[in-house]
């Protein structure tokens, strides 16, 4: 806008050199708006170039002065962001809006409209300066320890989301010239289908923050969702989506908004409390279940886990049937010793003696309610490591070992006949 009298007199003496050179060169009268305004935006592009890349220089320059300067890393993501770059636009944008009164002095009439275009470009300019900045802030607070865990790719978002409605509001009225209450009208009617067509967001934004605020979901997390095939760590928690990255390596996308309509397995409580379950059960075969005689105590006591038990139940039995006159000789009579519950407390004790479980958790050897396929021995304890690698290795050693302690106690493991069990059924029938 021409504010003085002055810059009339400006414009109007650069004008009439230039006109009364390129009259000198021969150029017809027709054409001389036309060809000075050609000459005129080619020199305004060079200024803006030149402009714009001695300041991108510049503030390159001035930033990376600054990052080597301060131990703080949010300076180095504004400059990864390229917040100089953006800043650098600034000064060529107000040269153009300097200069627009000079460039059309010729053609007044489209001046309105240039300088509309540029109260957008200066809009959405803005915009992304803003961007750079709360970019900058997501990726500094995601090296921070407190914030490792937090939603902040969400937080952004929504700000963006607020920055962007702002910036449409400013262009609505800059274009229509109409008020703000105008464009609330506009934007109520037709808010129907506004909310038809952002439906996932809303409903996302909804979500995220019942996630953030009911704390179900950290990034780092370990969850399970079977419906989304979801069975890994949350590595990213956005607006609208949860990135799993699954043990396979694999990505799941899961939306928000299902984090809290559909169940899913959150696994954060067994990382912090420090110990995994082991719920396993062994099927002992039910016709190797017997009673103890003397002779299989005598030989059991050389186990040391149960040695001690052995002696004091073997009293504790012998005095009770005998002050009960129970006839001896026949095992089912009084109390006995069975191998199937010598077994259970040798069980018992080698999970004691595991240094490789968790002795403040629940460590329970139980048994299940017989089935076709045999007795279930249940085995329920916790590891002290959380780590699944070892977590699998400890439970395969325990089971390795209740496996190849099963034959000591004349038991047997329930297994399904195999087609060589057939064979040497057969082959035996045959001989």
């Amino acid at each position: 806008m021409i504010t003085s009298v002055k810059e009339k007199d400006f414009i109007s003496t650069v004008h009439e050199w230039l006109e009364n050179i390129i009259e000198k060169i021969g150029v017809e009268n027709q054409i001389i708006s036309y060809l000075k305004l050609f000459v005129f935006l080619v020199v305004l592009v060079l200024v803006v170039w030149i402009t714009y890349r001695l300041g991108q220089k510049i503030l390159i320059k001035v930033f990376k002065n600054l990052i080597s300067k301060t131990s703080t890393k949010f300076d180095d993501f504004l400059l990864e962001h390229k917040l100089p770059d953006q800043i650098a636009r600034i000064i060529p944008l107000n040269i153009v809006i300097s200069l627009v009164p000079l460039i059309f002095y010729d053609f007044t009439q489209v001046i309105p409209a240039v300088n509309t275009l540029l109260d957008i470009y200066t809009i959405v300019l803005g915009i992304y300066i803003f961007r750079s900045v709360l970019r900058s802030i997501r990726d500094y607070l995601k090296t921070k320890d407190s914030f490792k865990d937090k939603p902040i790719d969400s937080y952004v978002q929504v700000m963006v989301i607020v920055l962007y409605f702002v910036a449409g509001l400013l262009i609505f009225t800059t274009l229509t010239g109409r008020s703000v209450l105008a464009f609330f009208t506009t934007l109520g009617a037709a808010s129907a289908i506004l909310i038809l067509v952002f439906k996932d967001t809303i409903l996302g934004f909804v979500a995220s923050i019942q996630v953030t605020i009911n704390d179900m979901v950290r990034i780092g997390d370990w969850i399970t969702m079977d419906k989304y095939g979801a069975d890994g760590d949350v590595i990213e928690i956005s607006l609208t989506t949860v990135k799993v990255q699954n043990f396979d390596k694999t990505i799941t996308t899961i939306p928000t908004y299902n984090l809290i309509s559909d169940s899913f397995k959150n696994w954060r409580g067994m990382t912090s409390a420090g110990g995994r379950r082991i719920k396993r059960a062994i099927r002992i075969k039910i016709s190797t279940i017997k009673y103890l005689s003397d002779e299989d105590i005598h030989r059991l006591k050389k186990v040391s886990l149960i040695s001690d038990y052995l002696n004091t139940k073997k009293t504790e039995i012998e005095q009770n049937n005998s002050e009960r006159n129970i006839d001896r000789s026949v095992l089912i009579n009084g109390r006995n010793l069975t191998n199937i519950g010598v077994f259970r407390v040798y069980i018992d004790e080698y999970l004691k003696s595991n240094p490789n479980l968790h002795t403040g958790m629940t460590m329970i050897v139980r048994q299940l309610e017989p089935q076709d396929d045999g007795l279930p021995l249940e085995i329920y304890t916790f590891t002290n490591d959380v780590k699944w690698k070892n977590y699998e290795n400890i439970m395969a050693d325990i089971f390795d070992h209740i496996f190849a302690a099963v034959s000591y106690f004349d038991l047997e493991v329930f297994e399904s006949p195999a087609s060589s069990d057939f064979r040497s059924m057969l082959s035996k029938i045959n001989a």
